[in-house]
Protein backbone atom coordinates (compact mmCIF):
# COMPACT_ATOMS: atom_id res chain seq x y z
CA UNK A 1 0.00 0.00 0.00
CA UNK A 2 1.39 3.30 -0.65
CA UNK A 3 0.76 6.34 1.35
CA UNK A 4 0.60 10.08 0.37
CA UNK A 5 3.05 12.63 1.07
CA UNK A 6 2.04 16.07 1.88
CA UNK A 7 4.55 19.00 1.17
CA UNK A 8 3.98 22.86 2.41
CA UNK A 9 3.27 25.48 -0.12
CA UNK A 10 5.48 28.68 -0.36
CA UNK A 11 3.14 30.42 2.41
CA UNK A 12 4.04 27.34 5.14
CA UNK A 13 0.25 27.77 5.79
CA UNK A 14 -1.07 23.99 4.97
CA UNK A 15 -0.71 21.38 2.37
CA UNK A 16 0.16 23.06 -1.41
CA UNK A 17 1.27 19.36 -3.26
CA UNK A 18 0.61 16.05 -3.40
CA UNK A 19 3.23 12.76 -4.30
CA UNK A 20 2.95 9.37 -3.89
CA UNK A 21 5.37 7.64 -1.84
CA UNK A 22 6.54 4.40 -0.36
CA UNK A 23 5.43 3.65 3.60
CA UNK A 24 7.82 4.43 6.26
CA UNK A 25 9.23 1.68 8.43
CA UNK A 26 7.91 1.92 12.06
CA UNK A 27 11.57 2.27 13.43
CA UNK A 28 12.45 -0.82 16.15
CA UNK A 29 14.89 -0.42 19.44
CA UNK A 30 18.72 -0.79 19.48
CA UNK A 31 19.95 -3.64 18.17
CA UNK A 32 21.89 -5.42 20.74
CA UNK A 33 25.05 -3.90 19.51
CA UNK A 34 24.11 -0.76 19.89
CA UNK A 35 22.19 -1.21 22.73
CA UNK A 36 25.62 -2.21 24.65
CA UNK A 37 27.34 0.74 22.47
CA UNK A 38 24.54 3.28 23.97
CA UNK A 39 25.30 2.20 27.39
CA UNK A 40 28.99 2.49 27.20
CA UNK A 41 28.91 5.96 25.70
CA UNK A 42 26.59 7.20 28.28
CA UNK A 43 28.54 5.72 30.90
CA UNK A 44 31.93 6.59 29.46
CA UNK A 45 32.05 8.73 26.50
CA UNK A 46 31.82 12.75 26.17
CA UNK A 47 28.27 12.86 25.53
CA UNK A 48 29.16 15.05 22.09
CA UNK A 49 29.80 13.69 18.63
CA UNK A 50 32.54 11.36 18.59
CA UNK A 51 33.37 9.08 15.42
CA UNK A 52 33.71 5.31 17.18
CA UNK A 53 36.36 3.11 15.55
CA UNK A 54 35.50 -0.74 16.58
CA UNK A 55 39.26 -2.35 16.90
CA UNK A 56 37.34 -6.07 16.74
CA UNK A 57 35.59 -5.43 12.99
CA UNK A 58 38.38 -3.45 11.79
CA UNK A 59 41.23 -6.28 13.04
CA UNK A 60 38.37 -8.65 11.05
CA UNK A 61 38.50 -6.74 7.93
CA UNK A 62 42.15 -6.22 8.27
CA UNK A 63 42.80 -9.87 8.19
CA UNK A 64 41.09 -10.45 5.05
CA UNK A 65 42.88 -8.15 3.42
CA UNK A 66 46.13 -9.58 4.91
CA UNK A 67 44.95 -13.23 3.83
CA UNK A 68 43.87 -12.40 0.53
CA UNK A 69 47.29 -10.11 -0.40
CA UNK A 70 49.56 -12.44 1.41
CA UNK A 71 48.33 -15.59 -0.60
CA UNK A 72 48.84 -13.50 -4.05
CA UNK A 73 52.50 -12.71 -2.74
CA UNK A 74 51.62 -9.04 -2.78
CA UNK A 75 52.26 -6.18 -0.89
CA UNK A 76 50.02 -4.07 1.48
CA UNK A 77 50.15 -0.24 1.50
CA UNK A 78 47.82 1.67 3.47
CA UNK A 79 45.56 4.38 2.55
CA UNK A 80 46.49 7.59 5.07
CA UNK A 81 43.76 9.97 3.81
CA UNK A 82 40.87 6.55 4.92
CA UNK A 83 42.42 6.35 8.06
CA UNK A 84 43.57 9.82 9.19
CA UNK A 85 45.26 8.67 12.34
CA UNK A 86 49.01 8.43 13.51
CA UNK A 87 48.36 6.06 16.03
CA UNK A 88 45.27 4.34 13.73
CA UNK A 89 48.30 3.88 11.12
CA UNK A 90 50.51 2.86 13.47
CA UNK A 91 48.14 0.05 15.07
CA UNK A 92 47.77 -1.04 11.56
CA UNK A 93 50.99 -1.19 10.02
CA UNK A 94 52.09 -3.29 13.29
CA UNK A 95 49.03 -5.73 12.73
CA UNK A 96 49.85 -6.18 9.30
CA UNK A 97 53.46 -5.82 9.22
CA UNK A 98 53.25 -3.48 6.34
CA UNK A 99 55.83 0.00 5.88
CA UNK A 100 54.23 1.28 3.01
CA UNK A 101 51.71 4.10 2.58
CA UNK A 102 50.12 5.82 0.21
CA UNK A 103 49.86 9.78 1.38
CA UNK A 104 47.76 12.59 -0.62
CA UNK A 105 47.96 15.87 1.19
CA UNK A 106 51.43 17.80 1.81
CA UNK A 107 50.42 18.33 5.07
CA UNK A 108 49.97 15.26 6.25
CA UNK A 109 53.05 13.53 4.38
CA UNK A 110 55.18 15.96 6.65
CA UNK A 111 53.26 14.49 9.43
CA UNK A 112 54.44 11.25 7.92
CA UNK A 113 57.68 11.84 7.34
CA UNK A 114 58.20 12.65 10.92
CA UNK A 115 55.99 10.42 12.85
CA UNK A 116 57.43 6.93 10.54
CA UNK A 117 60.92 7.96 9.45
CA UNK A 118 61.09 3.90 8.42
CA UNK A 119 58.15 3.84 5.87
CA UNK A 120 58.08 4.47 2.48
CA UNK A 121 55.60 6.22 1.19
CA UNK A 122 54.12 6.73 -2.36
CA UNK A 123 51.96 10.01 -2.98
CA UNK A 124 48.46 8.72 -4.51
CA UNK A 125 47.79 12.14 -6.30
CA UNK A 126 50.28 14.31 -8.28
CA UNK A 127 50.96 17.62 -6.31
CA UNK A 128 51.80 20.84 -7.68
CA UNK A 129 55.40 21.52 -7.29
CA UNK A 130 54.59 24.13 -5.03
CA UNK A 131 53.32 21.92 -2.48
CA UNK A 132 56.53 19.63 -2.77
CA UNK A 133 58.45 22.91 -2.29
CA UNK A 134 56.89 23.19 0.72
CA UNK A 135 57.95 19.43 1.90
CA UNK A 136 61.13 19.85 1.48
CA UNK A 137 60.86 23.14 3.54
CA UNK A 138 59.39 21.94 6.59
CA UNK A 139 60.79 18.16 6.48
CA UNK A 140 61.87 16.91 10.05
CA UNK A 141 63.81 14.03 11.40
CA UNK A 142 65.51 11.33 10.01
CA UNK A 143 63.32 10.50 6.81
CA UNK A 144 64.78 10.62 3.26
CA UNK A 145 62.83 11.16 0.77
CA UNK A 146 65.42 10.45 -1.91
CA UNK A 147 64.96 6.69 -0.77
CA UNK A 148 61.60 6.53 0.76
CA UNK A 149 59.38 8.77 -1.30
CA UNK A 150 57.66 8.28 -4.66
CA UNK A 151 56.65 11.26 -6.37
CA UNK A 152 53.68 10.84 -8.51
CA UNK A 153 53.64 12.14 -12.09
CA UNK A 154 50.58 12.43 -14.89
CA UNK A 155 52.57 14.65 -17.55
CA UNK A 156 55.88 15.81 -18.47
CA UNK A 157 55.29 19.07 -17.72
CA UNK A 158 54.75 18.55 -14.39
CA UNK A 159 57.99 16.48 -14.37
CA UNK A 160 59.54 19.12 -15.58
CA UNK A 161 58.59 21.42 -12.94
CA UNK A 162 60.20 18.81 -10.50
CA UNK A 163 63.29 18.41 -12.42
CA UNK A 164 63.51 22.28 -11.35
CA UNK A 165 62.69 21.65 -7.90
CA UNK A 166 65.64 19.01 -7.75
CA UNK A 167 68.02 21.44 -9.00
CA UNK A 168 67.34 23.89 -6.51
CA UNK A 169 67.88 21.18 -3.71
CA UNK A 170 70.21 19.21 -5.08
CA UNK A 171 68.80 15.92 -4.96
CA UNK A 172 67.57 12.84 -7.08
CA UNK A 173 63.74 12.20 -6.82
CA UNK A 174 62.00 9.03 -7.16
CA UNK A 175 59.24 9.54 -10.18
CA UNK A 176 55.75 7.03 -10.41
CA UNK A 177 54.24 7.49 -13.20
CA UNK A 178 50.69 7.43 -13.19
CA UNK A 179 48.67 5.14 -16.14
CA UNK A 180 45.25 5.12 -17.19
CA UNK A 181 44.09 1.54 -17.04
CA UNK A 182 40.11 2.51 -17.78
CA UNK A 183 39.61 4.54 -14.31
CA UNK A 184 40.42 7.89 -17.19
CA UNK A 185 41.08 9.92 -14.44
CA UNK A 186 44.42 11.29 -15.67
CA UNK A 187 47.72 9.81 -16.41
CA UNK A 188 49.67 8.13 -19.51
CA UNK A 189 46.53 7.34 -21.60
CA UNK A 190 48.94 5.08 -24.40
CA UNK A 191 52.17 4.71 -25.20
CA UNK A 192 53.03 7.91 -26.70
CA UNK A 193 52.01 9.24 -23.46
CA UNK A 194 53.84 7.30 -21.53
CA UNK A 195 57.15 8.11 -24.07
CA UNK A 196 56.73 11.30 -22.99
CA UNK A 197 57.35 11.09 -19.27
CA UNK A 198 59.99 8.63 -19.98
CA UNK A 199 61.40 11.14 -21.91
CA UNK A 200 61.82 13.32 -19.53
CA UNK A 201 63.33 10.88 -17.19
CA UNK A 202 65.68 9.93 -18.94
CA UNK A 203 66.86 13.27 -20.44
CA UNK A 204 67.51 14.22 -16.21
CA UNK A 205 69.15 10.54 -14.58
CA UNK A 206 70.84 13.19 -11.90
CA UNK A 207 67.63 14.16 -10.76
CA UNK A 208 64.70 12.12 -11.29
CA UNK A 209 64.81 7.94 -10.90
CA UNK A 210 62.31 5.71 -11.99
CA UNK A 211 60.48 4.44 -9.37
CA UNK A 212 57.30 2.49 -10.32
CA UNK A 213 53.83 2.57 -11.99
CA UNK A 214 50.20 3.58 -10.01
CA UNK A 215 47.28 2.36 -12.05
CA UNK A 216 44.34 3.11 -9.81
CA UNK A 217 41.61 0.67 -10.75
CA UNK A 218 38.19 1.90 -8.55
CA UNK A 219 35.82 1.74 -11.30
CA UNK A 220 36.71 -1.99 -11.52
CA UNK A 221 33.89 -2.61 -8.19
CA UNK A 222 32.20 0.34 -8.23
CA UNK A 223 30.86 3.04 -10.55
CA UNK A 224 30.17 0.93 -13.75
CA UNK A 225 26.65 -0.29 -14.28
CA UNK A 226 27.28 -4.27 -14.51
CA UNK A 227 25.74 -4.04 -18.02
CA UNK A 228 29.15 -3.29 -19.06
CA UNK A 229 30.73 -5.34 -17.21
CA UNK A 230 31.67 -7.53 -14.15
CA UNK A 231 34.14 -6.54 -12.07
CA UNK A 232 36.39 -9.52 -13.23
CA UNK A 233 35.96 -8.41 -17.29
CA UNK A 234 36.68 -4.92 -15.75
CA UNK A 235 39.93 -5.97 -14.10
CA UNK A 236 41.14 -7.77 -16.62
CA UNK A 237 40.65 -5.12 -19.14
CA UNK A 238 42.87 -3.04 -16.91
CA UNK A 239 45.68 -5.53 -16.30
CA UNK A 240 45.69 -6.01 -20.00
CA UNK A 241 46.19 -1.85 -20.10
CA UNK A 242 48.47 -2.26 -17.40
CA UNK A 243 50.76 -4.74 -18.88
CA UNK A 244 51.35 -2.93 -22.39
CA UNK A 245 52.40 0.27 -20.57
CA UNK A 246 54.84 -2.27 -18.07
CA UNK A 247 56.15 -4.37 -21.12
CA UNK A 248 56.43 -0.87 -23.40
CA UNK A 249 58.97 0.76 -20.56
CA UNK A 250 60.69 -2.64 -19.83
CA UNK A 251 61.70 -2.81 -23.81
CA UNK A 252 61.96 0.89 -24.65
CA UNK A 253 63.85 2.08 -21.57
CA UNK A 254 65.64 -1.09 -20.46
CA UNK A 255 68.13 1.31 -19.26
CA UNK A 256 65.31 3.35 -16.57
CA UNK A 257 63.87 -0.57 -15.77
CA UNK A 258 65.35 -2.40 -12.96
CA UNK A 259 63.51 -5.51 -10.47
CA UNK A 260 61.59 -3.98 -8.07
CA UNK A 261 59.89 -1.23 -9.32
CA UNK A 262 56.77 -0.09 -6.74
CA UNK A 263 53.60 -1.30 -9.46
CA UNK A 264 51.21 -0.15 -7.39
CA UNK A 265 47.51 -0.93 -8.29
CA UNK A 266 44.03 -1.81 -6.43
CA UNK A 267 41.60 0.12 -4.04
CA UNK A 268 39.16 -0.84 -1.34
CA UNK A 269 36.66 -1.80 -4.11
CA UNK A 270 39.07 -4.15 -6.41
CA UNK A 271 41.59 -5.16 -3.82
CA UNK A 272 40.43 -8.73 -3.78
CA UNK A 273 40.10 -9.03 -7.51
CA UNK A 274 44.02 -8.89 -7.30
CA UNK A 275 44.79 -11.99 -6.21
CA UNK A 276 43.64 -13.45 -9.46
CA UNK A 277 46.81 -11.50 -11.13
CA UNK A 278 50.39 -11.42 -11.53
CA UNK A 279 51.22 -8.24 -12.53
CA UNK A 280 51.08 -5.81 -9.89
CA UNK A 281 53.28 -6.16 -6.76
CA UNK A 282 51.35 -3.12 -4.73
CA UNK A 283 47.95 -2.79 -3.39
CA UNK A 284 46.46 -0.21 -1.58
CA UNK A 285 43.97 -0.28 1.00
CA UNK A 286 42.17 2.19 3.35
CA UNK A 287 38.45 2.26 3.31
CA UNK A 288 37.70 -1.03 3.39
CA UNK A 289 39.03 -1.63 6.89
CA UNK A 290 36.20 0.44 8.14
CA UNK A 291 33.49 -0.07 5.33
CA UNK A 292 31.08 3.43 5.14
CA UNK A 293 27.96 2.86 3.57
CA UNK A 294 29.34 4.16 -0.01
CA UNK A 295 31.39 0.57 0.17
CA UNK A 296 28.27 -1.59 0.63
CA UNK A 297 29.03 -3.54 -2.07
CA UNK A 298 29.18 -7.08 -3.95
CA UNK A 299 33.77 -7.16 -3.76
CA UNK A 300 33.72 -6.14 -0.06
CA UNK A 301 30.51 -8.34 1.36
CA UNK A 302 33.33 -10.17 3.80
CA UNK A 303 33.70 -6.75 5.52
CA UNK A 304 31.71 -5.08 8.01
CA UNK A 305 31.26 -1.88 9.63
CA UNK A 306 33.68 -0.81 11.76
CA UNK A 307 33.30 3.52 12.00
CA UNK A 308 30.04 4.80 13.39
CA UNK A 309 29.12 8.34 14.29
CA UNK A 310 27.75 8.84 17.85
CA UNK A 311 25.63 11.84 18.69
CA UNK A 312 23.43 12.04 21.94
CA UNK A 313 19.49 13.37 21.65
CA UNK A 314 19.23 16.61 23.62
CA UNK A 315 15.04 17.06 22.90
CA UNK A 316 12.72 14.81 22.86
CA UNK A 317 9.48 17.15 21.76
CA UNK A 318 6.82 14.44 20.71
CA UNK A 319 4.94 14.41 17.59
CA UNK A 320 6.18 16.73 14.64
CA UNK A 321 5.51 20.44 14.84
CA UNK A 322 6.69 22.45 11.74
CA UNK A 323 7.51 26.62 11.68
CA UNK A 324 4.60 28.53 10.92
CA UNK A 325 1.75 25.69 10.09
CA UNK A 326 2.33 24.82 14.13
CA UNK A 327 -0.81 22.34 14.78
CA UNK A 328 -1.63 21.48 11.45
CA UNK A 329 1.71 19.65 11.47
CA UNK A 330 -0.06 16.36 13.03
CA UNK A 331 -1.40 15.51 9.64
CA UNK A 332 2.00 14.34 9.05
CA UNK A 333 2.54 12.53 12.20
CA UNK A 334 -1.02 11.06 11.50
CA UNK A 335 0.06 10.34 7.69
CA UNK A 336 3.44 9.19 8.73
CA UNK A 337 4.37 6.41 12.13
CA UNK A 338 7.62 7.51 11.52
CA UNK A 339 6.98 11.43 12.34
CA UNK A 340 5.36 10.39 15.75
CA UNK A 341 8.39 11.58 17.45
CA UNK A 342 10.46 14.43 17.14
CA UNK A 343 14.63 14.38 18.42
CA UNK A 344 17.02 17.21 18.27
CA UNK A 345 20.69 15.72 18.24
CA UNK A 346 23.78 17.14 19.29
CA UNK A 347 25.20 18.67 15.84
CA UNK A 348 24.14 16.88 12.75
CA UNK A 349 24.52 17.30 8.91
CA UNK A 350 27.76 14.65 8.36
CA UNK A 351 27.66 12.74 5.20
CA UNK A 352 26.31 9.56 6.98
CA UNK A 353 23.29 7.35 7.01
CA UNK A 354 20.97 6.98 10.08
CA UNK A 355 22.00 3.44 11.48
CA UNK A 356 20.05 2.64 14.54
CA UNK A 357 17.82 2.50 15.91
CA UNK A 358 16.69 1.44 12.74
CA UNK A 359 13.25 3.75 11.04
CA UNK A 360 15.26 6.90 11.91
CA UNK A 361 14.77 9.77 9.20
CA UNK A 362 15.61 12.82 8.01
CA UNK A 363 12.84 15.56 8.01
CA UNK A 364 13.28 17.68 4.31
CA UNK A 365 10.44 19.72 5.34
CA UNK A 366 12.69 21.37 8.65
CA UNK A 367 16.14 21.19 6.87
CA UNK A 368 19.44 19.88 7.83
CA UNK A 369 21.14 21.81 10.83
CA UNK A 370 24.89 21.36 11.76
CA UNK A 371 23.75 22.64 15.35
CA UNK A 372 21.02 20.51 16.07
CA UNK A 373 19.83 18.17 13.85
CA UNK A 374 15.52 17.14 13.52
CA UNK A 375 15.06 13.44 13.48
CA UNK A 376 11.94 12.18 13.31
CA UNK A 377 11.17 8.18 14.22
CA UNK A 378 8.33 6.19 15.61
CA UNK A 379 7.60 5.65 19.29
CA UNK A 380 8.93 2.52 18.71
CA UNK A 381 12.23 3.70 18.59
CA UNK A 382 12.70 3.82 22.52
CA UNK A 383 14.90 6.58 22.32
CA UNK A 384 14.83 9.48 25.37
CA UNK A 385 17.15 12.69 25.70
CA UNK A 386 20.78 10.97 26.58
CA UNK A 387 20.26 7.93 24.37
CA UNK A 388 23.07 7.69 20.94
CA UNK A 389 22.12 8.33 17.59
CA UNK A 390 24.62 5.93 15.64
CA UNK A 391 25.16 6.45 11.73
CA UNK A 392 27.49 5.22 9.33
CA UNK A 393 29.89 7.12 7.62
CA UNK A 394 29.38 7.33 3.98
CA UNK A 395 33.10 7.87 3.63
CA UNK A 396 35.91 7.98 5.84
CA UNK A 397 38.55 10.25 4.41
CA UNK A 398 37.39 13.67 5.45
CA UNK A 399 34.68 12.50 7.80
CA UNK A 400 37.01 11.28 9.91
CA UNK A 401 38.42 14.48 10.59
CA UNK A 402 35.54 15.94 11.64
CA UNK A 403 34.72 14.94 15.01
CA UNK A 404 38.34 15.39 17.14
CA UNK A 405 39.83 12.22 18.75
CA UNK A 406 38.28 8.99 17.44
CA UNK A 407 37.03 7.28 19.85
CA UNK A 408 38.76 3.64 19.94
CA UNK A 409 36.46 0.50 20.71
CA UNK A 410 37.49 -3.13 22.64
CA UNK A 411 35.54 -5.67 23.24
CA UNK A 412 32.30 -2.76 23.30
CA UNK A 413 34.39 -1.09 25.83
CA UNK A 414 36.02 2.31 25.09
CA UNK A 415 39.55 2.04 25.26
CA UNK A 416 41.42 5.26 24.17
CA UNK A 417 41.20 8.22 22.22
CA UNK A 418 43.42 8.47 18.67
CA UNK A 419 44.14 12.16 17.63
CA UNK A 420 43.51 12.27 13.57
CA UNK A 421 45.92 14.67 11.52
CA UNK A 422 45.59 18.00 11.59
CA UNK A 423 46.65 20.11 8.36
Amino acid sequence: MKRRNFVLGAAGLGVAALWWAKPSDHGAPYLPYFRALNEELKRNGPMEPVLVIDLDRLDQNLDQVMHTLNSANKHYRIVEKSLPSPKLIDYIAKRSGSHRLMSFHQPFLNHDAEIFPHFEILMGKPLPVQAATRFYQDLKGEFNPTKQLQWLFDTPQRLLEYVELAKGLGTTLLASLEIDVGLHRGGARNNAELKAMLDVIAAHPQYLTLSGFMGYDAHVGMGVPPILGSPQELLAKAMVRYQGFVDFARSEYAALWRDGLTLNAGGSPSYALHAGEALSNDISVGTALLKPTHYDIETLKAHVPAAFIATPVLKKVGPIMLPAIDQRSRIFSWWDPNQRETYFTYGGWWRADYESPKGLQFNALFGHSANQEIVNGSPATGLSVGDQVFYRPQISESVLLEFGDLVILRGGKIVDRWPVFVA
